[in-house]
């Protein structure tokens, strides 16, 4: 891509909540060019205007983005991050539902295709950087656990950012896991041997608590997005830096923190 020219994006699941959000901060940024959108709902654009399509496949007929952005739906985004990718286009990825072997499997693909595909669990900076210091705080706690918060129509739970921070503590801890409390099914769900607590309440965004203990003290990380235009920036920021890359990028902090 010439670096006189703006980036060419387009949204799948353009008309739901994120991805109508994603289309306008496209449209707001000097250095890009919405070029169109994909959606069961999506509605016929003017002529000359970006095209809007039913699907992914049908759009890729029709335009050759630079970078596709995914906030559809779980039951979606992996085979429409795969058309993406057959396609030769770099993808961000933001909705939910990929498992560990559907992301080896997109970045094999991204990677045959001489192209970057980010997926990231959470676009907000704060959110990363609350995964961050969780994980450098968990070499120093006994316990910890973790509490996630979210709009009652979110369909997956534990959310992707609870499941990542929970893999970040483990890791960090090594051997030194917590006990097993799987056997108390109040007790939250065990990802990683920590127990994770999914709430689901009208009036909520998108929020997180990881509470760590020991004898004598604790420590609270608390992450909250009152809007989704919190999520902007960093959906702006991975569209940019995913082309530099080839293959699989996993959460936003590999550009931040780099």
């Amino acid at each position: 891509m010439s670096a006189d020219r703006p980036i060419s994006v387009a949204v799948a699941g353009c008309a739901g909540r994120m991805g109508s959000l994603v289309a306008d901060a496209v449209r707001e940024a000097d250095d890009m060019l919405f070029c169109g959108g994909a959606d069961p709902a999506a509605a016929v654009a003017p002529a000359g205007g970006p095209v809007f399509a039913t699907s992914v496949p049908e759009l890729l007929k029709a335009v050759r983005p630079d970078v596709v952005v995914d906030f559809s739906v779980p039951g979606a985004v992996f085979e429409n991050a795969r058309a993406v990718l057959d396609a030769g286009v770099a993808c961000v990825v933001g909705a939910t539902g990929l498992g560990a072997d559907q992301r080896a499997a997109l970045g094999s693909l991204a990677e045959a295709n001489g192209v970057g595909v980010l997926v990231a669990p959470n676009f907000a900076v704060g959110a990363v950087l609350m995964m961050e210091f969780a994980r450098q705080a968990a070499k120093f706690f006994s316990g910890a656990e973790v509490i996630e918060l979210h709009h009652e129509r979110k369909l997956d739970a534990p959310s992707g950012t609870a499941l990542m921070t929970a893999a970040r503590i483990a890791a960090a801890r090594g051997d030194a896991a917590q006990r097993d409390e799987s056997e108390y099914p109040a007790r939250g769900q065990s990802v990683s041997g920590v127990p994770v607590h999914s709430v689901r309440l009208p009036g909520l965004v998108a929020h997180q608590e990881v509470l760590f203990g020991n004898p004598g003290e604790g420590l609270i990380i608390r992450h909250d997005s009152y809007d989704r235009k919190s999520f902007m920036p960093g959906v702006l920021l991975g569209i940019r830096r995913i082309l530099e890359r080839k293959g699989l990028v996993y959460g936003l902090e590999s550009f931040l923190f780099e």
